[in-house]
């Protein structure tokens, strides 16, 4: 954490790298707690500087549910975290914390896109598995229109991930098929999470935007 905020400090200053830090670090505490509730073991978040924040874990969960509850966990954490920063916002007039909020409200949007290794696509995994190839086209997209060695990563990544997983559960058999059944109650409780998600997101992005000024 400390050499990650050193490094966005050089690009944001000290006092935006600290806050950024922290919003990540709430962010996949969210996944942390969702994981042990799920009983898997979960490392505390580890910070790797300008690629974010990751949690060790030897699974997922038993089954697509518990998949979907794992990533969903993070982005409902990470937007309790991004919206605490506006009390703070309107109290002191700064326009530090606004951006902090309009920044958390971003990476959590973001990581909804329906794609493996991202927060979507870990609910799509319960919901509907299909919807990897569509995340996995809009971050195809995204890496051409706005070049980016994150986004190229995860468009590798995702690419190998979707392929990788949309075969097992083809030609897995029984138990690989059994993973992925959720009862319609269940996708349709995770679709009204994730649905949610995004309109609160959107909505707090469009709140906090600030002008940029030259």
């Amino acid at each position: 954490m400390i050499v990650s905020v050193g490094a966005y400090a050089l690009i944001w200053g000290w006092k935006f790298a600290i806050g950024f830090v922290v919003l990540l670090f709430i962010h996949e505490m969210g996944h942390v707690v969702a994981l042990r509730r799920e009983g898997v073991e979960a490392s505390a978040p580890v910070f790797i500087p300008f690629m974010g924040a990751l949690v060790w874990a030897k699974s997922l969960g038993g089954n697509a549910l518990a998949e979907a509850r794992v990533g969903l966990a993070g982005p409902i954490l990470g937007t309790i975290g991004a919206a605490a920063c506006l009390p703070i916002a309107a109290a002191t007039g700064s326009d530090l914390w606004q951006a902090l909020a309009f920044t958390g409200f971003f990476l959590n949007l973001f990581n909804l896109l329906p794609v493996t290794p991202l927060d979507g696509g870990r609910a799509m995994a319960a919901l509907a598995p299909w919807m990897w190839f569509v995340g996995l086209g809009a971050i195809v997209v995204l890496a051409l229109a706005f070049p980016n060695p994150i986004i190229l990563i995860i468009a590798v990544v995702g690419a190998f991930d979707v392929y990788g997983r949309w075969t097992r559960r083809r030609r897995g058999g029984q138990e690989a098929r059994a993973y992925y059944e959720v009862r319609g109650r269940d996708r349709a409780l995770v679709g009204l999470v994730y649905l949610a998600l995004i309109a609160v997101l959107v909505v707090g992005m469009d709140a906090t935007h600030l002008q940029r000024t030259i």
